[in-house]
């Protein structure tokens, strides 16, 4: 097996437990054995709980003696609430060890020299783009700026419409799409609307399934407003009230808590609040087949005047979603 095949392998371990992981990042990683095999698989457990090196290092086994380790993050070298990863590879008798990304955060870092100092070979980079765009998006940029990664999602008409004229939006995607969107909420910290969308719409910012039943993992739902919620709303006793309508002020209070990833959920104005703060830093939209002439737009108040100020973004990815089209993209720097 190839470092990039057994790196795949690891990022699909690292995908499996994203969202439980908060504040620690959801690597994932693969041990192989002297003659290449995979004999080991792990990833990160809940905070508190073992790394994804520790995972598939006792997974593997007496079969990690001069092996490889293939892990998504480089592996830590301090110790936390657990002890350092590089202790727990040099210790099985790991010979080489494969990883994605370096360690952004100072107090993890440096995991690489201590391999080398211990004869360990070390190889870095290897399906760095997959890993750093996939699940440890969110921890990196957390890591890097102590703010929370936002993805702002929306579901539009083709011509940009977010609801009809009557204030209807149900459903503008379709089901495929809305099932899709359910199963990204289930590997997020917390889900942010305004509390105009409260009032007029009511959600539970749930995670279910096909079936309309709640998914094991639900995400933190977040109300952001000074009003009031409506009694007997359905986030009345259930979700975070964030008084406030800086941006900067919701990401502080979630970092708090240890919130990693969040998805924006709310209407136009708060959209547009989190844009013209330059606190998205991706966008999801669902694009359906639909014309509706008249009704609100995704966005209002960004702070855009001039086609100069537009916010330019760059196309990650462009797929479909049943009849719709999902657009990621990400502001360009």
């Amino acid at each position: 097996m190839t470092p990039e095949d057994a790196m795949a392998l690891a990022i699909a371990e690292s995908e499996r437990v994203r969202g439980a992981t908060s504040p620690n990042p959801p690597v994932g990683c693969v041990i192989l054995d002297e003659g290449g095999k995979a004999v080991g698989f792990g990833a990160t457990r809940p905070i508190g709980g073992a790394h994804a090196e520790v995972m598939a290092l006792h997974e593997a086994g007496t079969k990690a003696r001069g092996g490889t380790a293939v892990v998504t993050l480089e592996p830590c070298a301090h110790y936390g609430r657990t002890p350092p990863c590089t202790e727990a590879l040099k210790e099985a008798g790991i010979k080489h060890v494969v990883h994605a990304v370096s360690d952004p955060n100072p107090r993890a870092a440096g995991g690489a020299k201590v391999l080398t100092d211990a004869g360990i070979t070390v190889e870095s980079g290897v399906l760095e783009q997959e890993v750093s765009r996939g699940p440890l998006r969110a921890w990196l940029h957390y890591a890097r700026t102590g703010r929370p990664h936002v993805t702002w999602k929306y579901a539009a008409s083709l011509d940009g419409r977010v609801a009809a004229s009557d204030g209807t939006s149900q459903w503008i995607s379709s089901e495929t799409s809305r099932r899709e969107v359910h199963e990204l909420r289930a590997k997020l910290d917390a889900i942010i609307v305004g509390s105009g969308t409260v009032k007029a719409d009511d959600p539970a910012l749930t995670a279910r399934d096909a079936g309309g039943m709640p998914l094991a993992r639900q995400p933190l739902p977040v109300v952001v407003g000074m009003s009031d919620l409506p009694r007997g709303a359905k986030l009345e006793h259930t979700a975070l009230h964030l008084r406030t309508h800086d941006p900067d002020e919701v990401l502080a209070a979630l970092a708090e808590r240890g919130v990693v990833e969040v998805l924006l959920e709310g209407g136009p104005t708060l959209a547009g609040a989190f844009l013209r703060a330059g606190r998205v830093d991706r966008v999801l939209a669902y694009i359906a087949p639909a014309l509706l002439g008249d009704g609100p737009a995704a966005v209002l108040g960004a702070g855009v005047s001039t086609i100069t100020d537009a916010v330019r973004l760059t196309v990650e990815d462009v797929t479909m979603s049943g009849p719709d089209l999902r657009v990621s993209a990400v502001p360009r720097t």
